[in-house]
């Protein structure tokens, strides 16, 4: 990747590579770049927007006391359980690969996820991957110099970048398309979709509460539109309105409001620091619903292999790039309490950790990370049901 320091523009790539080999990728996935034939901002526009419609329609209904306003309490239930699959599945454990999963556990997230709705796992992984090795650039999907709504959510209504396309053509992701959970998945994408997302929750409006078909489909799609607003604001909000006491040179930010509605996720600027951590986050149960989720399985032997950042190497990397809102007090390294991790630093991995922006990492499995890094990372539950 090419970065000019004064802007953060990505520069074409032909300056850097003279070739750009074009990555072959199975139909399994493939399909969903078009999905029914259409462009994907042609294709959101049907979708998203006919979910905006029923939903602020059934808003209105509650509203004006016509609904039925105890759906809420499932709504937010079933929102929660598709967030935890995006939050834990997607984003954890198949993206940035902080910990490792049983099938059970595997089979459980992939259902999770697709009551999310939001894309395949592949798809969702592969945006998200490009969105941390070139954050801000115009290679990431929702760039935040863009604009708050950009970022939001207009990055789905709009054209890709042409910068963005190319990297969707030659971004590798083998581990993934290897996997057989994840090539399910996308291959019976809308089936499952039809069943998980559509077909049961409004199967429980009906039966448990007498809805009419309609109101049954504007409830369903009221609990979705909030759930897709929630993790939008991951990519918006978290970029825009907060702390940075761990890396004051990029963009993503601490923000607790965030990490309140999306279960975890809005402490964003340690997440951007050290994306291979399986609490996104340096304090693992302060507003934290999804590190919670995965210490539970990790308890019961489903999860294992927890990759987390020691505090030997938090604070040398806070004393580099941090600010004073972390409040951390000045210490002399050479005597640095050990007893939490007994390893230095090697000073490769020092220099690799001193600018997210020009060295970025999407995760464990990057192999941008050099094996010393890999060595000084604590690694917690390393026996669990296989």
């Amino acid at each position: 990747m090419c970065v000019t320091k004064k802007s953060k523009e990505l520069v074409n790539d032909a300056a850097c590579e003279e070739e750009v080999v074009e990555r072959k990728v199975h139909e399994d996935f493939s399909r969903i770049d078009k999905p029914f034939g259409l462009e994907q901002h042609v294709f959101n526009w049907l979708w998203l927007g006919t979910a905006h419609v029923f939903a602020f329609y059934y808003l209105y209904l509650d509203i004006t006391g016509r609904a039925r306003t105890s759906t809420i309490l499932f709504e937010l239930l079933y929102g929660y359980i598709g967030g935890l699959g995006i939050t834990v599945g997607c984003h954890r454990y198949w993206t940035h690969k902080t910990f490792k999963a049983n099938k059970p556990l595997q089979i459980l997230m992939m259902i999770m996820q697709t009551i999310a709705n939001q894309y395949p796992i592949r798809k969702w992984s592969l945006d998200h991957r490009i969105h941390h090795k070139f954050t801000d650039t115009n290679a990431d999907p929702h760039n935040s110099t863009r604009g708050f709504w950009f970022s939001h959510m207009g990055w789905l209504f709009l054209p890709k970048h042409p910068d963005l396309k190319k990297k969707l053509k030659t971004f590798d992701m083998p581990d993934l398309e290897s996997d057989p959970i994840v090539r399910f998945q996308s291959r019976w994408y809308w089936t499952l979709t039809a069943v998980i997302h559509f077909i049961i929750p409004i199967f429980i409006f009906r039966y448990f509460w007498g809805l009419s078909m309609l109101h049954c489909i504007a409830a369903n799609y009221r609990r979705y539109v909030v759930s897709l607003h929630i993790t939008w604001s991951v990519n918006s909000v978290a970029h825009i309105w907060g702390e940075k006491p761990y890396d004051k040179n990029i963009t993503p930010v601490e923000n607790p409001w965030v990490s309140f509605f999306a279960v975890g996720e809005g402490w964003h600027n340690y997440h951007h620091t050290f994306p291979w951590d399986y609490k996104a986050a340096e304090l693992g149960w302060k507003i934290n619903l999804s590190t919670m989720f995965i210490d539970f399985f990790a308890w019961l032997g489903w999860a294992y292999d927890l990759k987390t950042v020691s505090q030997t190497m938090l604070k040398q990397r806070l004393h580099r790039t941090g600010n004073e809102s972390h409040n951390l007090p000045v210490i002399d390294e050479a005597n640095c309490d050990k007893n939490d991790f007994d390893y230095s630093v090697p000073a490769d991995v020092t220099e690799l950790m001193k600018d997210c922006i020009h060295q970025p990492v999407w995760g464990w499995d990057d192999e941008s990370i050099p094996e010393d890094l890999r060595n000084v990372t604590k690694t917690l539950r390393s026996k669990g049901i296989k």
